[in-house]
């Protein structure tokens, strides 16, 4: 039972600590920094502190083989570009819808894994597309403050599907499959610097972080939804499973709505509420129906 709790208890903390994204990063692109500069900052200062924690607190070694290098690399793109799209659809929609939306990439994963690894589809699949395809419809309503406009739509769906397919090859290639999750995810930061190290000019179009705000948003952004959100969902997938961490991890749109409202008066309607609701329905459908199969 104990162990149980302990697990619950660590999807939430993921979830949530996931959900503050927006709190920390607009404010940096209030004070002129780009999502390059933002994203930089925020893996820089992730792989020092996690590669410290990991080093002298879990003495972990950060050997990788030649056959994993590859895989970690591409792994890495995958996920600091679905960072990059995030974050940039931030610029179109208001955080919270579009934390929501990111939301269903674990229907592109059962897609993907339809598609190209011969997984049945089932009824339960089919549903949940649906259920999220009326969300989504629900939460547009053109340009305009507190809406979605079509651009911020595809670049965050973009997000979701390059985070699916991270997910699938982390699943799916031999090579890092069976790998330590604590130097996976190392190296996937470390790897996904190299994103915005090309996006800046090797750091010549680097943005300087002056004031002690940005300061203290840059180095918050590295710890809760980076630092302390893998860690969490690494012990909740250990004590309860992944089942049960997905289904938890829908707490991540709502915090981060929750914040959109609270902090950055975003806009709150019934027709949003109704579409979060949706989002959130077939995204559960298609979580729980892994325990059909297993």
């Amino acid at each position: 039972m104990r162990r149980r709790v302990t697990g619950i208890l660590s999807g939430i903390i993921a979830a949530v600590s996931y959900g503050t994204n927006p709190l920390f990063a607009i404010p940096l692109y209030g004070a002129g920094l780009s999502v390059n500069s933002v994203l930089f900052y925020r893996y820089l200062f992730a792989v020092i502190i996690y590669g410290l924690w990991l080093r002298f607190h879990k003495k972990m070694s950060f050997k990788i083989t030649r056959r994993e290098a590859l895989p970690l690399l591409i792994l890495s793109l995958f996920f600091s570009l679905s960072s990059y799209t995030l974050f940039e659809a931030f610029k179109y929609i208001d955080a919270g819808i579009a934390c929501t939306i990111l939301f269903v990439y674990p229907v592109l994963v059962a897609i993907i894994m339809t598609l190209f690894y011969k997984e049945k589809i089932t009824k339960t699949v089919i549903s949940s597309i649906l259920l999220i395809t009326v969300g989504i419809t629900l939460l547009y309503h053109g340009g305009g403050t507190g809406g979605l406009d079509i651009k911020g739509v595809i670049i965050v769906l973009l997000s979701a599907l390059l985070y699916a397919l991270y997910i699938v090859g982390v699943k799916n290639i031999k090579s890092v499959r069976h790998m330590n999750g604590n130097k996976l995810s190392f190296y996937v930061m470390l790897f996904g610097l190299l994103v915005y190290i090309y996006n800046l000019r090797l750091c010549t179009e680097l943005q300087p972080i002056n004031t002690p705000l940005m300061w203290l948003c840059t180095i918050a952004l590295a710890i809760f939804p980076t630092i302390v959100s893998i860690e969490a969902v690494t012990i909740a997938i250990k004590l309860v499973g992944s089942t049960m961490a997905a289904i938890l991890g829908s707490l991540e749109p709502l915090t981060a709505l929750f914040i959109g409202i609270v902090i950055f008066h975003e806009q709150l309607t019934v027709k949003i509420i109704f579409g979060i609701i949706a989002v959130l329905s077939g995204v559960i459908l298609i979580v729980t129906r892994k325990r059909e199969t297993n």
